[in-house]
């Protein structure tokens, strides 16, 4: 796996912010098609633009990746940092995560994983137990972020909150102060 450089393409949607709320939907089926880089940087760069409470900025992001299903981006989890994918593990993980995520086993057909996680510290260092509140809510925001870009782009995605924390953390080989909060399968909408 190599470090990935995530290029935003200048991008306009054929479809307005009104239709793509309007037509947000939560699929949970997937074709096996492979998503274009393109949409794929897009993606991430919808899910990196969120407000934060007092820019404390909690949330880290991991994508799982599958086998052939991103164009020109090997298998593997990766993290996202500064524009960067940084190879945090080897290998196609789709069906462990599916596993983990309480046997839902569509989450492997989709093409990747966006995995929502936080370090809560971050923000209760400043804002004490409401602090909790405000990692919530953001992740929400990214959320809806890549709900919306899913729906300009005609991919399809989940927002799943069932799973058991420890065992995302271990196949993903989370740092202990990243929390899973939520993971977002995606792929091209059937």
């Amino acid at each position: 796996m190599e470090r990935v450089k995530l290029e935003v393409p200048e991008y306009k949607s054929t479809i307005s912010v009104e239709e793509a709320i309007a037509g947000r939907k939560s699929r949970r089926a997937f074709k096996h098609d492979a998503i274009k880089r393109r949409e794929f940087a897009l993606l991430v760069w919808a899910a990196s633009k969120a407000p934060s409470a007092g820019a404390t900025y909690p949330l880290e992001l991991y994508l799982v990746i599958g086998a052939g299903a991103v164009e020109h981006i090997e298998p593997g989890v990766y993290h996202v940092e500064n524009g960067y994918l940084e190879p945090h593990k080897d290998g196609d993980l789709r069906v462990e995560l599916a596993t983990a995520c309480l046997r839902q086993m569509f989450i492997a057909d989709a093409s990747f994983s966006i995995v929502i996680t936080a370090e809560y510290e971050r923000t209760t260092r400043r804002y004490g137990e409401r602090g909790i509140r405000y990692v919530h809510i953001e992740a929400g925001h990214v959320s809806q972020n890549i709900y919306l870009e899913c729906e300009a782009l005609g991919l399809a995605t989940v927002a799943i909150g069932a799973f058991d924390d420890d065992e995302v953390a271990k196949v993903l080989n989370l740092p202990e102060a990243h929390k899973p909060i939520y993971v977002m399968p995606i792929g091209v909408k059937i």
